[in-house]
């Protein structure tokens, strides 16, 4: 909130989210509310597009990324679920895959997802000055282990787990695997449990287990057990958990019986994270905006000859329209738009050689 008023104060418009929706999940409409209620108590500007139609998403979501004004986008899943893509293992990874890493609030696209798997923290090697956006409810699990007695921030980064026996239930594209990860890279050993396989995560090495591991013997042995399984039927045996273990629910049903958990001495019990996972979408649409959309960094990028506008961005459809008209083409409103305020050159060589030759034609007409 103070950074957005600092912006108000230089005469910086506040940073704008976008959220999509296109499904009627009780979850979903819930998080888009969240969404929209903290962004505005906070300052920050946040529009939801609702479209009724599943297939038009994904030609929302590239005007989106193409919007100059739009600074962060996030997607409310599922929307095809597991239906199957021919560009990927499902249509909504085609979807997540297809926000740009400059607006992916959630990050959740190719590049966020690959470097937490690496435990590559910057965008921008070896300046390192670029923090990269990780997974905002995995995010927003591990900040709330933080404030957990599991947790010793006086350790040097990626140590400050360590010691520690996690167990993840259900790894999902969007909490589970990515949760996993980033605790393992903190210095935990992460047991990942999912209906068919176990994995450990340990010292940056993945690992199947074999059948002698199973979800009991890995609850068992953790101090901290995580929970994400998506239906109502699914509750963890609460005789698993060893006391003083923290235990944390994601999943928008309760996995664990309550009353029996709290019962275990030295329990910490987390119900929820959903408010908490908003607070790590803002605090991602912040880095996003300082990382790629400021004006400072417009500008310093155009200095050195790397920004294009992106409206001026390889477009399959809009390439030919906006740059090579025939004469006498219409242009529709859209093209029209989507043209209004961009400014004709790429490069800061552009500029000088316009200038130059500007110079030199004012100095052979006064010549004359």
């Amino acid at each position: 909130k103070l950074k957005v008023q600092h912006f108000k104060e230089l005469g910086i418009e506040a940073p704008l989210l976008v959220g999509l929706l296109a499904n009627s999940d009780p979850a979903a409409v819930k998080y888009a509310e969240w969404t929209g209620r903290a962004c505005r108590a906070d300052g920050l500007r946040y529009e939801l597009r609702q479209l009724d139609n599943p297939l038009d998403v994904e030609r929302a979501l590239l005007d989106a990324n193409d919007d100059p004004r739009v600074h962060g986008i996030i997607v409310y899943y599922p929307i095809f679920g597991a239906v199957e893509s021919y560009s990927g293992a499902s249509q909504d990874d085609y979807l997540r895959d297809t926000v740009s890493y400059k607006c992916d609030v959630e990050g959740l696209c190719h590049t966020y997802r690959s470097n937490l798997y690496r435990n590559t923290r910057y965008l921008d090697y070896p300046r390192n000055q670029n923090k990269c956006v990780l997974p905002c409810t995995a995010l927003s699990v591990a900040k709330i282990l933080e404030k957990c007695p599991c947790s010793d921030r006086e350790k040097g980064v990626g140590k400050h787990m360590e010691n520690q026996v996690v167990t993840v239930i259900n790894r999902s594209e969007i909490v589970g695997r990515p949760l996993a990860a980033m605790l393992a890279n903190d210095g935990a050993e992460v047991y990942s449990v999912d209906l068919d396989s176990i994995y450990l995560f340990s010292k940056g090495r993945l690992e199947r287990c074999d059948s002698s591991v199973t979800p009991e013997s890995c609850v068992r042995k953790s101090n901290v057990v995580v929970t994400g399984v998506p239906t109502k039927n699914y509750r963890l045996p609460t005789e698993w958990i060893r006391p003083n273990t923290t235990v944390v629910n994601v999943a928008s049903f309760k996995n664990v019986d309550e009353d029996e958990l709290l019962k275990i001495p030295g329990v910490v019990y987390v119900p929820m994270v959903g408010k908490v996972t908003v607070a790590m979408l803002e605090r991602n649409l912040m880095r996003l905006f300082e990382n790629f959309h400021h004006p400072r960094v417009r500008d310093e990028a155009l200095l050195m000859g790397e920004y294009c506008p992106p409206s001026k961005r390889q477009r399959a459809t809009s390439v030919a329209e906006e740059l090579w008209d025939e004469p006498g083409t219409a242009h529709t409103q859209d093209t029209k738009e989507r043209g209004a305020g961009v400014p004709w050159y790429h490069t800061a060589l552009q500029i000088y050689s316009a200038a130059a030759l500007t110079a030199i034609l004012a100095v052979v007409l006064s010549q004359k």
